[in-house]
């Protein structure tokens, strides 16, 4: 409480200490090229000591408004702030062209992930990759997934039994990636990483994704990875209303706008004027299940099917609320979401009742953020962020001769799982000479749960310290050492854990990144205090298990040798090794073999490399990438002896097309993934004598054709087929459980096979200026 309350009157401290009064003045016009002497657009322009900002228009241009008198012009780009001295008068309202250092290409790849602030990405130590809002608009995307499931290094697991999704990246799973919105970290029930696709889409500006550790930063489960949604903000008009409706078969099953099918519907509104802006959006997505078994179908035939996906219900709403100025802003941001998963279970052909199922899912998410610079050497950020999340699952024995309903008694069928996270963050920039910039940083997480399948209502408190700096030695090398303290509540946490990134420019085309980091994942709540005994589970928390931690090394080079005007081609090779020990996996308890829990099973390992390429010609895109990467083989964790080998590769290769034909509006995309066999060993009795054997699951390929058209000026049509190849199942050569619902020898649920996508767009903007921003 004591943080929550500080935080508050800082920054209402910080906001009277800034506040300005705006006398009379005058329009004044100019211009911003880049370094290539192209327009930059977008860009933020302000005046020193004002209220006064604009943004510059496609041509670089822009109008401000500003008083008589000597002042200074602010252009933000990226990272960079250029200031420029200026005369108002009445005889002089234009003011000379503006040249920036970055060229065109540099302003368009922008990241804010793990940096100090806004950094090209070019600069950065870390090798970032980036998902655009045009690249998501293209893909006729409805969650994340469909973002993310032709992108390298990225598998998913379905889960049909609860109607969710996990993520994996670069062979590991959700539970080792940090997944953020606007960086503040979403909270999940398990270590499932279902959260990922309950962000509304169509509040998301870009998708920031980094490969390996980033726990110096971001603290725990950031060990495979950082996945960080960025959402929109209001845009340069005065005024935007945007509408959305698309609609999708699951398969061959559709109906119109409701029941089989996929179903989406979005609309939002923003506004800005005078430094201030305000973003409102609602959305609903539903999914009618799809190869669901007759209402009349007996227990025994639901239970004898499989691939039959569960129908799931969305509401999503959000709101955000911006102020700013030349040196503070503050936003706060709210997002809420019901979920909906239905379950039919099948009739008793002896009394004619069937159980049914549903699991609702409530979240709130809310996050207040804000930013001051004291000066041109020092910034002060704060975020603090609270989710509440609810999951409650419902059990009804259904009479379908009456209509009757009644909750089920059954041991585990009712329960409301709580959960809520509290996040509070505070960091300082501090630009002590161009060649030297330090970020030390506060960090509190406090995470608490109840309901039935947790043991008591436990509470968790994380403290952390960390810092960093980057060391330029020359114009060339950028060394960025970093280290975090830690104090937990529960479990003895890591006593340090240091990072260590180094970017070599090489030539003015090669640059080479070089990276070792410790990652650490704190034991999650549920794997401490998990506490679920029914009639098919009997699963109990371990109170004494330990965090697991790793070592990581990474590489990559990249290669930017052709960045023209209507040309440009970018290659990046990366390679990476970890080492993990203390890894969380499910075991026999010690003390009872009937009941399963949560160990510390001494190590694991992964390794691979990829190589992703880029090339643009005039209104082509292409992109080709390909991956091959090494699990470890969980058999020599325990028999060292065998004779098998220590590490199990997969393939992956994808292709990303886009033409544009400007004449017409309209663009064609196609977005492709090959997806190797995963292999794996399994202990098999062969006379009598326990013998490992190769076991797979298939490989496949995934393609989704997309045509984009603007048939007015106001209204865009997209239609397309998603999964052209029709997977519905993947192959399995398994005879033994992988999971808690998975089951052994029977094939890889992963789609509902091929779909037809048409939908449309409508976005409206006012074109008058607003007051303050021109």
């Amino acid at each position: 409480m004591r943080i929550y309350l500080f935080s508050i009157l800082f920054l209402i401290c910080i906001n009277c200490a800034i506040a300005q009064q705006q006398g009379k003045g005058l329009i004044i016009t100019g211009k911003v090229l880049t370094a290539d002497g192209l327009p930059a657009a977008g860009l933020l322009i302000s005046i020193k000591e004002s209220k006064s900002i604009a943004f510059t228009q496609s041509d670089g241009s822009f109008k401000i408004l500003s008083t008589v008198g000597n002042k200074q012009l602010i252009v933000r780009s990226g990272a960079s702030t250029l200031e420029q001295n200026i005369e108002v008068s009445d005889n002089q309202l234009a003011i000379p062209t503006i040249t920036l250092k970055e060229k065109a290409y540099d302003l368009k790849e922008v990241v804010v992930t793990a940096q100090y602030g806004p950094q090209s990405m070019k600069n950065s130590v870390y090798n970032v990759k980036t998902i655009s809002a045009e690249k998501i608009r293209l893909r006729s995307a409805t969650n994340v997934q469909q973002v993310l499931n032709t992108e390298l290094g990225f598998r998913f697991n379905n889960d049909l039994t609860l109607g969710t999704t996990d993520v994996e990246l670069m062979g590991m799973s959700g539970r080792n990636i940090k997944i953020l919105l606007d960086g503040v970290p979403m909270v999940d029930r398990s270590d499932s990483r279902e959260s990922l696709n309950q962000i509304d889409i169509n509040t998301v500006e870009r998708i920031e994704i980094v490969e390996g550790p980033v726990s110096v930063v971001y603290g725990t489960d950031a060990l495979a990875g950082v996945i960080n949604i960025i959402t929109k903000n209001a845009g340069k008009s005065l005024l935007n209303v945007s509408a959305r409706v698309q609609e999708e078969t699951a398969g061959k099953e559709y109906e119109a706008f409701g029941g089989s099918g996929v179903h989406n519907q979005n609309l939002s509104a923003s506004w800005q004027n005078k430094g201030w802006s305000a973003l409102a959006g609602v959305s609903h997505n539903e999914f009618g299940g799809w190869n669901l078994a007759p209402k009349t179908a007996t227990t025994a035939e639901v239970n004898a099917a499989t691939n039959r996906w569960k129908p799931k219900e969305q509401f999503l709403g959000n709101t955000k609320i911006v102020y700013r100025n030349n040196n503070f802003n503050i936003w706060y941001r709210l997002d809420g979401l019901k979920e909906t998963i239905d379950t039919r279970l099948g009739i008793n052909p002896n009394n004619y009742k069937g159980k049914l199922q549903t699991y609702t899912t409530k979240r709130y998410t809310n996050q207040i953020q804000s930013e001051y610079r004291f000066s041109k050497e020092l910034e002060l950020n704060a975020i603090v962020g609270y989710t509440d999340l609810q999951r409650a699952t419902k059990s009804v024995i259904h009479d379908y001769t009456t209509g009757a309903e009644q909750l089920s008694t059954d041991a585990g069928e009712q329960d409301v799982a709580k959960f809520n996270g509290t996040s509070v963050r505070l960091t300082a920039q501090y630009f002590a000479h161009k060649l030297i910039s330090i970020q030390p940083g506060f960090e509190y997480n406090r995470d608490a749960a109840s309901g039935q399948r947790i043991k008591g209502t436990p509470v968790i408190n994380d403290y952390a310290f960390f810092a960093s700096a980057e060391v330029r030695p020359t114009e060339s090398i950028n060394i960025r050492p970093g280290v975090r303290f830690i104090k937990n509540s529960v479990y003895d946490a890591p006593a340090v854990i240091p990072s260590l990134n180094i970017k070599f420019g090489l030539t003015k085309n090669f640059d080479l990144r070089l990276s070792y980091a410790r990652g650490f994942r704190a034991p999650a709540l549920r794997e401490l205090y998990y506490d679920f005994f029914d009639a098919s589970h009997s699963i109990r928390g371990n109170e004494n298990l330990k965090a697991e931690q790793s070592h990581s090394f990474n590489t990559s080079l990249v290669w930017a040798g052709i960045q023209k005007d209507d040309l440009q081609f970018r290659s990046t090779a990366t390679g990476f090794y970890n080492l993990f020990t203390n890894r969380i996996d499910f075991g026999m308890d010690p003390a009872n073999s009937s009941i399963t829990t949560l160990i510390n099973v001494s190590r694991y390992k992964t390794i691979g490399g990829t190589l992703d390429n880029t090339f643009i010609l005039k209104n082509l895109q292409l992109n080709l990438g390909v991956s091959y990467i090494g699990r470890y083989n969980n058999l020599l964790v325990n028999k060292e002896s065998l004779d098998v080998a220590e590490f199990m590769w997969a393939p992956e290769i994808n292709g990303n097309v886009v033409y544009n034909f400007p004449k017409i509006n309209g663009s064609v995309s196609l977005f492709y993934k090959y997806t190797g066999k995963r292999p794996g060993y399994q202990l098999t009795m062969v006379g009598g004598v326990q013998t490992p054997r190769v076991v797979k699951i298939g490989d496949f390929s995934w393609a989704d054709l997309m045509l984009n058209k603007i048939i007015y000026k106001y209204i865009t049509l997209n239609a397309g087929v998603k999964n052209i190849f029709d997977v519905t199942q993947l192959t399995n050569t398994s005879t033994a459980s992988n999971g808690a619902h998975s089951t052994g020898g029977a094939s890889v649920s992963y789609s509902y096979g091929r779909s037809y996508v048409l939908g449309i767009t409508f976005n409206w903007n006012n074109p008058q200026t607003p007051k303050g921003a021109f």
